[in-house]
């Protein structure tokens, strides 16, 4: 089976629930802005004992994102975009997303 053109990963692994959230953050962003730089970092055990801390972490993540697509916008534009891409099913299983956008 070919692998959904919409997410750019597993499309049967998210189905099932399997995809970390880490995962998904990686796959959505990557479909919708082809960056040229991506990295997701899980910064949940920093967070230990603090708000919105859950047991197995998946809570607070920082995401470093380049790509031509941001060239031009303001950073509220980018940021909208991102949160865009991820979906609000996405960002309310989110507690704390810190952004690095670049274009």
């Amino acid at each position: 089976m070919a692998a959904d053109r919409r997410g750019g990963g597993d499309f049967f692994a998210r189905l099932s629930g399997k995809m970390s959230v880490t995962d998904e953050i990686r796959t959505r962003l990557t479909a919708a802005f082809d960056p040229s730089a991506l990295e997701v970092v899980d910064d949940s055990e920093r967070h230990r004992g603090h708000a919105g801390y859950q047991e197995g972490g998946e809570s607070h993540f920082n995401v470093m994102i380049r790509a031509a697509g941001f060239k031009g916008q303001s950073r509220i534009a980018r940021h909208r975009a991102v949160h865009s891409a991820l979906g609000p099913d996405l960002v309310a299983r989110i507690h704390a997303l810190s952004l690095d956008i670049g274009g």
